[in-house]
């Protein structure tokens, strides 16, 4: 039968069709963040009319246990969606002190909607709650190996995920192709029905997937809660403080001193007096003279002339020997000697 809602409020299929406008628009939404106030208007706006849509549902009673699906009519069909929509869009929601709450609700909408199209056996498939692992272990006849079994399950779940890919991108372009002519009005109710069902079965596989990401986030979100409200002395007593420790140098020995050396390029062989004295010695560096107490000014002038004359000498024999040695280096041995050669 076509539901419709009383004459004081909107119909039944424009709840749905407003709801499923907002979500269209915030998977297409191009804002920089969920939270933006825009973006979570949209998603309470679509919440109210989608809840209201599932109460006209529930109390119409489109959908029952006991009928097929060939009992439903064609234009009711696109309702069997309401639960998957209003699970997609609480997921939306960006309450943080509320998402373990939003995640749980959301679970519970795909939940009734797989629950719904397996009564209807549009699909068959498992549903990922504890109670079918429960099952499957009490129907197993004996223990696996724990790596074999956790090999097995990921290849399993690995080839489902594969298979669901597969079919979802045929089912788009199914849909594609059937869209034109339903929006137009231009099919007829062999097409109509045939392109809900493909919704339907489309939802499902995203509803598989929402379920999965939902199982996890909600692991972590126990875990975290958990640590949180465990005491402190549970969580393991502080480190102990660690006794500073005293700097050292290290140092060598002897023996290791007289075979890799003393660390450094060499060892000095002279004090500086010693080396003072043998430049002393090569006239380098000139030993500076003591005036002996009593001496005169004129002594005094006349010495110092006499050590600035030899000073002059000194230079001018340094100056020679310096010009001597400029001329060796541009002039080699023999050099102008013509002796002997013609």
């Amino acid at each position: 039968m076509m539901a419709e809602a009383g004459a004081d409020g909107p119909r039944l299929a424009e709840l749905l069709a407003l709801g499923r406008r907002l979500w269209e628009e915030l998977e297409a939404s191009t804002e920089p963040s969920s939270g933006a106030p825009a973006v979570q208007d949209k998603v309470r706006q679509g919440l109210d009319a989608l809840k209201r849509a599932a109460a006209m549902v529930t109390q119409l009673e489109l959908f029952s246990e006991n009928e097929e699906l060939e009992e439903v009519a064609s234009a009711d069909l696109k309702f069997m969606l309401l639960p998957a929509l209003l699970g997609a869009l609480t997921l939306k929601q960006v309450d943080l002190s509320k998402r373990r709450e939003h995640l749980e609700s959301a679970r519970e909408h795909f939940l009734h909607f797989l629950k719904l199209c397996g009564n209807y056996g549009l699909c068959s498939f498992q549903l990922p709650s504890s109670t079918s692992s429960e099952d499957e272990s009490r129907s197993s006849p004996a223990p696996q190996d724990p790596g074999q079994s956790t090999l097995l399950a990921m290849a399993k779940s690995r080839s489902a995920k594969i298979e669901r890919y597969k079919q979802k991108k045929e089912l788009e372009n199914k849909l594609a192709s059937m869209s034109s002519s339903v929006e137009s009005g231009t099919a007829d109710e062999d097409q109509i029905r045939e392109f809900y069902i493909l919704q339907i079965q489309k939802w499902i596989g995203t509803s598989l997937e929402e379920m999965e990401s939902i199982e996890q986030e909600l692991v972590i979100l126990k875990s975290r809660d958990a640590a949180r409200q465990a005491p402190a002395g549970s969580r393991g007593s502080p480190r102990p403080a660690r006794t500073p420790v005293k700097p050292f140098i290290l140092t060598r020995d002897a023996a290791q001193a007289r075979v890799f050396g003393a660390g450094y390029p060499g060892l000095p062989t002279m004090t500086v007096d010693d080396w003072y004295e043998e430049r002393r010695k090569q006239g380098i560096v000139s030993t500076p003279q003591r005036v002996p107490a009593g001496t005169s000014d004129e002594e005094m002038q006349k010495q110092q002339k006499e050590t600035e004359e030899e000073e002059e000498d000194d230079e001018e024999a340094l100056q020679k020997a310096r010009d001597w040695d400029d001329w060796k280096d541009t002039h080699p041995r023999g050099y102008g000697n013509r002796h002997n050669m013609g």
